[in-house]
C-alpha cells in the first residue's frame, strides 16, 4: 500500500470498530445512536474503499474475515489511543476526586500514616490511592509519585525529595565493645532484589572487598515493606532506602554500623501530564506533600551532622 494512500473514513472506522468489537451490527448502531443500516452502509463503504471483506455474514450473526480481525486490532488501538488523548486534555470531569498512584514501599510505610493530615487540610476532596509500581497511563489516575531519574516521556515531573542508601541492622546484633568486622562477618545481608537497587549490591561488595569483609547473603526480598520488617525482627542487614527507615534510626529500633552511604541512582518525583499540575486538586496535594517530606530531609541532615565520620561510598 503506498505510503501517501489516504486513510479511509474514520466514521467509517469507528463504525467497523464497534460492529467488530461486538459482532454485531445492530450493538454498534446503538453505541453510535445511528440505525443499523447505517452502520451496515459505512462497513460496506469501507470494505470498497479497501477491497476486501471485513466481515463473514450469516442469518443470525457475523464474523470477522481474517483482514477484519487484523483491522480490528490496529484500528481499536487506534480509537483508544484517541480516547486517551481526549480525555487527557478535556476538562477535569472529578475535581473533588483525587487518584494518586503511588510507589507501594513509600506508600505503604510513608504516605499512608500522613493522609490524614491531607484530608483536614483538603476536607472537600476524595482521595484514592493506588500503590502501584507501574508508571499509570494518566486515564483514571491524576498525579504519581514515581522513584526514578525525572525522565517520563511525554509527562512532566517535579523533584519530590534525594534518596540516599545506607546499612542499617537491628541494634540488638551489634556489640559496641567488639570489633564491627567480625560482627559483619556473621550477619546475614538481606538483599533487596528490586529492579531499583540493582545498582547497589555490586558497588556495596566491592566496598567489603576492599576491606576484606565477606558478605553472607541466605534472605533476597523485592518488596521493601517486607525487607524493613525483616530488619526489625533481627534477620540481618541491608542497604535500605533512608526515607523508609528514617523514623526507625530517630527511634532507635535500628541502626547503622557502619558510617557509609550512597547516593541512590533514583530519586522520589511527582509525575503527571503537565495540564495536570494545573488542576486545583493535584496543586494543593502537591503544596502539602511536598511540606510533608522536608522531615525526611531534616532527618537526613541532622543524621549527617551527628556523624561527621559518615562518608559516601563512590567505588
Amino acid at each position: 500500500m503506498s505510503s501517501n494512500r489516504l486513510l479511509p473514513s474514520l466514521k467509517s472506522l469507528l463504525a467497523f470498530r464497534y460492529a467488530a468489537q461486538s459482532l454485531s451490527f445492530k450493538a454498534a448502531a446503538e453505541h453510535l445512536y445511528v440505525t443499523q443500516a447505517a452502520i451496515s452502509q459505512q462497513i460496506k463503504t469501507l470494505e470498497q474503499a479497501l477491497g476486501v471483506e471485513l466481515f463473514e455474514r450469516h442469518t443470525r450473526q457475523v464474523t470477522l474475515t481474517t483482514e477484519g480481525a487484523y483491522l480490528f486490532d490496529y484500528a481499536n488501538k487506534a480509537f483508544g489511543l484517541l480516547e486517551e488523548g481526549v480525555k487527557g486534555v478535556a476538562e477535569d470531569s472529578n475535581p473533588n476526586t483525587l487518584v494518586i498512584s503511588a510507589v507501594p514501599s513509600f506508600s505503604n510505610r510513608w504516605l499512608v500514616p500522613r493522609l490524614g493530615g491531607f484530608r483536614i487540610q483538603e476536607p472537600e476532596i476524595n482521595l484514592r490511592l493506588s500503590p502501584n509500581s507501574k508508571l499509570s497511563t494518566f486515564l483514571d489516575t491524576d498525579l504519581g509519585v514515581r522513584l526514578g531519574e525525572g525522565v517520563y516521556k511525554g509527562l512532566q515531573s517535579s523533584l519530590l525529595f534525594e534518596e540516599f542508601l545506607l546499612p542499617v541492622c537491628h541494634p540488638s546484633l551489634i556489640n559496641d565493645k567488639e570489633p564491627i568486622k567480625k560482627q559483619l562477618a556473621k550477619i546475614p545481608v538481606i538483599t533487596d532484589t528490586g529492579p531499583d537497587m540493582e545498582h547497589v549490591w555490586p558497588i556495596y561488595q566491592r566496598f567489603l572487598d576492599m576491606y576484606d569483609m565477606p558478605i553472607n547473603t541466605q534472605l533476597h526480598i523485592d518488596d521493601s515493606t517486607a525487607l524493613v520488617e525483616a530488619l526489625l525482627s533481627r534477620q540481618g542487614i541491608s542497604m535500605m532506602r533512608f526515607s523508609l527507615v528514617y523514623e526507625q534510626i530517630e527511634k532507635g529500633q535500628l541502626v547503622c554500623p557502619l558510617p557509609i552511604y550512597m547516593k541512590s541512582r533514583y530519586d522520589f518525583y511527582l509525575v503527571a501530564p503537565a495540564h495536570h499540575f494545573k488542576r486545583q486538586k493535584v496543586m494543593g496535594f502537591k503544596r502539602w506533600i511536598e511540606n510533608e517530606v522536608k522531615s525526611i530531609d531534616h532527618s537526613w541532615q541532622e543524621y549527617t551532622s551527628n556523624n561527621p565520620d559518615f562518608k559516601e561510598v563512590t567505588v
